[in-house]
């Protein structure tokens, strides 16, 4: 029998928090999903440790590719109607799955739903600034200088996911904000107004702890919807301004370390984002993704 609900974890040497986190998609109070675990080439056992779970998992080890790869690869091997994302190092309530998909079945035309979130940092449990309260509906403009869409709270159309192609693999990080903003274009999001999800933070080995100057990624990202023809003239203006405003602070931060020809493409990006032209915007993204994997210091 299809499932219902395909959950994807991508995991990279999260040997310990990973078991955790399967247990709680293990201990779901409805049975209609199948969970699919992509070792992103972990070298701390983590496949070992898997195999005990060789008849209630779907496990496929790849390359290190970063987790957008590793997502997109689940996804690939997904059979069910709706998907559910689970970082390794989160946690899910028992009741998760079974409301959340009652809220997908009862809202139909809802592509894209959330739930709220316990959040703890090092340990002990934090209150997220107001900028981060959970919310529906159209909070597209919102979206552009705040990542309102949680990973491990998300559930999604499966047909959505593979209309607009997946996560950007060539990101190693941001890759979220830039598929929620992608979706967002075109759809309001549900909330489910409860803390199904334990989201934890803190460790040392989180992509925002190990990935330096994330704002380059999500200048791509705000480059990338420029050339998407959804937008309307309002949101492409805000998407213009937020731009502009990223560019000009990272190209600051390029100068003062003497990256002078990197800071001049942001400088140009924030200049004549207002003017740019499609092949503009193409040079502008194929410039920004050639830089992606350089080592950036402490820009």
């Amino acid at each position: 029998m299809t499932p219902d609900i395909s959950v994807i974890i991508p995991t990279f040497n999260r040997r310990a928090m990973l078991l955790e986190a399967i247990d709680s998609v293990l201990a779901q109070s409805t049975r209609s999903f199948e969970l699919i675990v992509i070792d992103d080439g972990s070298t701390d056992g983590t496949a070992e440790q898997l195999a005990r779970f060789e008849h209630t998992i779907r496990f496929e080890r790849i390359e290190h590719s970063g987790p957008a790869a590793a997502r997109n690869r689940g996804v690939a091997l997904a059979h069910a109607p709706l998907l559910a994302f689970l970082d390794s190092d989160d946690l899910w309530a028992p009741t998760k799955l079974e409301r959340q998909l009652a809220f997908m079945n009862a809202n139909p035309d809802c592509a894209i739903s959330q739930t709220n979130e316990i959040w703890i940092r090092n340990g002990r449990r934090v209150n997220p600034g107001l900028r981060h309260r959970k919310r529906s509906g159209d909070f597209f403009i919102d979206s552009l200088r705040t990542c309102l869409i949680s990973m491990s709270a998300t559930m999604m159309r499966t047909e959505l996911f593979r209309s607009l192609t997946g996560f950007d693999q060539s990101m190693l990080a941001a890759e979220d904000y830039d598929l929620w903003l992608r979706i967002l274009i075109d759809h309001e999001a549900g909330l489910l107004d409860e803390p199904l999800v334990t989201r934890r933070g803190g460790h040392p080995d989180q992509t925002s702890a190990t990935t330096l100057a994330l704002d380059r990624f999500r200048i791509l990202a705000l480059t990338k919807l420029l050339a998407d023809d959804r937008l309307s003239p309002a949101r492409r203006t805000a998407v213009i301004e937020v731009l502009a405003e990223k560019c000009r602070i990272y190209a600051g931060g390029l100068v003062r370390r003497g990256r002078i020809d990197q800071a001049r493409l942001f400088q140009r990006i924030a200049d004549q984002a207002q003017t740019f032209r499609a092949p503009e915007i193409g040079c502008a993204i194929e410039s920004m993704r050639s830089m992606l994997h350089e080592v950036p210091h402490d820009c």
